[in-house]
């Protein structure tokens, strides 16, 4: 135990200097133009950010879901809240289902240059009909000689435009619901694929999320993912992951919000004495803080349980719905301490307000979390 929280200490000291160095100055022009460059991706790579949970033969730091937590809140801390999604859902929601799923020729040529930041991954399976419910999606495979044929559509897709390798969700047996779902890799540039609209976002504006057209695109056969018909299993799976990642990196950004309100109301004054001797003020932050506390600690909890091998679903959805809803009210309050600064451009918390509205709907609705959570209870 003392070995791997030391390690995930020197992690921690890592990334945050990083990012600190890195990403805070930098951000805002990602945010005018939308997305990250790619060499700040390979950058991560080098620096071993992009594998802590893969094998040290791929480049990787042979890790487990408590990286993941670590990674997702120094992210998070950055207050760009697009950086942070564009790197996790490459680390800890599309490439994982290689990882998982992936036959070692599959894992041999990917995994490595995934690691290093040379190809970048995204995950597809919302579609504009099905979200959270996955058995409902449309997007059609039928097996064609040695290729399958994909025909549909995929919204909200992050790393839409950026990603070079897709991870796919298509119905290979419309007719047979969850137990239908197949998984495959499709490549850009892969005959009949397509990037559709790049989607204009409230915010996470630093974050390329778009639409993707298969309009009979042609996949090799050697590029199904595992099992055929057993990719609902596999999106299950990956689910904790990305939940956990999504948690984290809330109560990153809750507690960043709350430093910047602390360093702010302890220099501007009304009435004649800084806003931080207001004793309304001072009582509310104290709570938030003890609350972003709490949920720090229930991810980590949802992280320890799923690295002991353990079921995680309960702990993660709780740690989701929690994290998720507790950001809001964290940055509504610390927007509302900055008073008219607060909501001008030039603010971080401005920014952060923007960015948290989605975590709520994001990686499982609040209301999906709480029905996985009744349905343990």
């Amino acid at each position: 135990m003392d070995d791997i929280a030391g390690t995930l200490g020197l992690l921690q000291e890592s990334i945050r200097r990083f990012v600190e160095k890195e990403i805070v100055p930098k951000g805002n022009a990602w945010e005018e133009q939308g997305f990250v460059p790619r060499e700040v991706l390979r950058e991560m790579g080098k620096l071993g950010f992009l594998g802590l949970r893969y094998g040290e033969e791929f480049g990787g730091g042979a890790l487990d879901a408590r990286a993941t937590a670590l990674l997702a809140e120094e992210l998070g801390r950055s207050t760009f809240g697009g950086f942070a999604i564009t790197v996790l859902v490459h680390t800890d929601m599309a490439s994982p289902h290689l990882v998982n799923a992936g036959s070692p020729a599959q894992i041999r040529k990917y995994l490595p240059r995934i690691v290093s930041g040379e190809l970048i991954t995204a995950v597809a399976v919302t579609e504009p009909d099905a979200g959270s419910d996955v058995k409902s999606i449309r997007t059609s495979a039928k097996r064609d000689g040695n290729d399958y044929v994909l025909k549909g559509a995929k919204m909200f897709i992050t790393n839409g435009a950026l990603a070079d390798i897709y991870f796919v969700a298509a119905k290979t047996d419309p007719a047979a619901g969850s137990k239908g779902i197949s998984i495959f890799i499709v490549e850009k540039g892969m005959k009949g694929f397509s990037v559709g609209r790049r989607l204009d976002k409230m915010g996470w504006r630093s974050s390329d999320t778009a639409e993707l057209v298969f309009d009979e695109c042609r996949v090799p056969a050697e590029n199904l993912l595992g099992e055929e018909n057993r990719g609902f299993y596999a999106i299950m799976k990956n689910f904790q992951n990305e939940r956990i990642a999504i948690a984290a990196m809330a109560m990153g950004e809750a507690a960043k919000a709350i430093e910047l309100t602390l360093e702010y109301v302890k220099t501007r004054k009304a009435f004649g004495a800084p806003l931080w001797d207001k004793q309304a003020i001072r009582q509310r932050l104290s709570m938030l803080s003890a609350r972003v506390e709490a949920g720090r600690q229930l991810v980590r909890h949802a992280a320890s349980i799923d690295a002991e091998g353990r079921d995680c679903v309960k702990e993660v959805s709780m740690a989701k719905a929690y994290c998720a809803e507790l950001l809001n009210d964290v940055v509504y309050d610390c927007l509302q301490f900055h008073g008219g600064f607060g909501y001008i451009k030039e603010s971080a918390i401005e920014r952060m307000y923007r960015d948290a509205r989605v975590q709520p709907i994001g990686g499982g609705a609040t209301e999906v979390m709480l029905e996985e959570v009744a349905k343990r209870l």
